[in-house]
């Protein structure tokens, strides 16, 4: 049962970590042009959909 527990608390806490980052990245995304970010296979719409935050906190 604690193993259970410390397992799943620290699965929550990976994964609110990588929302954290993947909005991160996806603000700085933001800051690219459009040829750029077509040139990467995404577009500013995608960014927007998944959500982007200007700074890591």
């Amino acid at each position: 049962m604690a193993n259970s527990f410390f397992r799943n608390a620290f699965n929550r806490f990976v994964a609110a970590r990588e929302l954290q980052a993947s909005r991160y990245v996806n603000g700085a995304l933001m800051n690219l042009d459009d040829e750029a970010l077509k040139s990467l296979g995404t577009t500013r719409e995608e960014l927007r959909r998944k959500g982007a935050r200007a700074s890591a906190f």
